[in-house]
C-alpha cells in the first residue's frame, strides 16, 4: 500500500528553511509514502462571507487534502504560535461549517528554527488548532528541529548521522501512524468529501 500525504510548509519565504526540512522528510522517508506539496500562498484571508461561494484556491485547498491519506505540517514559529498563512489555510480547510478537511486525517507537526527551541512553542499552538479540527495526530515523537546550513543542504541532504537517523525515524512513525489511523478510520473518496 503506498500512502499520499499532503504536506503544508508553514512559511511563504522563498528562502525558508522549513521548505528544506521538508526536502529532508521527503528524502528520508519511507519508500511507500508520496508527497504533494499543499500550497497556501495564493489564499485571500477567509471570512465566512466566502461560506457559500468558495474562490477557487480554496477548493483546490480542500480538494488536495481530500485527496491525501494524510497531511504533514512543518512549519516555523512566528511569536511563539502559528504563522498567520498556514492558520489561514487550516481555517478555508476547516469551512464551511460540516466540511471540515481536517476531520479525522492523519496528522504529523514538525518545524525548524535557527533557535534552540525549535518551533516548540508554534507547534503546541498548532496542535490545539489541529485537535479542534478533529485531526489524528501523532504525538510522539514530537520533533524540535534546530537548523544550521551545516547539517541541511539546500537540496535536503542531511549532513549529520544523528540528525538524519532522527528524521528517518520520525517519518517511519509517521507512516505506521497513518497506516494505524486509517484502518480504524478509512479517509472518504474524495468525490464525497
Amino acid at each position: 500500500m503506498t500512502y499520499t500525504i499532503g504536506y503544508f510548509v508553514g512559511s511563504l519565504s522563498s528562502t525558508s528553511i522549513n521548505r528544506i526540512l521538508s526536502k529532508a522528510l521527503i528524502r528520508l522517508a519511507p519508500a511507500d509514502l508520496t508527497f504533494v506539496e499543499i500550497p497556501i500562498k495564493d489564499l485571500p484571508l477567509y471570512s465566512p462571507d466566502y461560506d457559500g461561494n468558495f474562490p477557487p484556491a480554496a477548493e483546490a485547498l480542500k480538494t488536495a487534502i481530500a485527496g491525501s491519506d494524510a497531511v504533514l505540517f512543518v512549519s516555523p514559529e512566528y511569536n511563539r504560535s502559528i504563522p498567520g498563512a498556514l492558520k489561514n489555510a487550516i481555517d478555508w480547510a476547516s469551512r464551511p461549517w460540516g466540511r471540515n478537511s481536517f476531520d479525522h486525517i492523519p496528522a504529523a507537526v514538525i518545524g525548524a528554527s535557527i533557535g534552540h527551541i525549535g518551533t516548540a512553542v508554534g507547534q503546541q499552538s498548532l496542535r490545539a488548532v489541529l485537535s479542534f479540527c478533529n485531526a489524528r495526530q501523532m504525538t510522539a515523537p514530537e520533533a524540535y528541529i534546530r537548523f544550521t546550513p551545516e547539517v541541511f543542504a539546500e537540496d535536503g541532504e542531511v549532513r549529520n548521522e544523528s540528525t538524519a537517523a532522527f528524521l528517518a525515524t520520525f517519518m517511519a512513525e509517521f507512516r505506521d501512524h497513518v497506516e494505524r489511523v486509517l484502518t480504524v478510520l478509512p479517509r472518504p473518496d474524495a468525490a464525497t468529501s
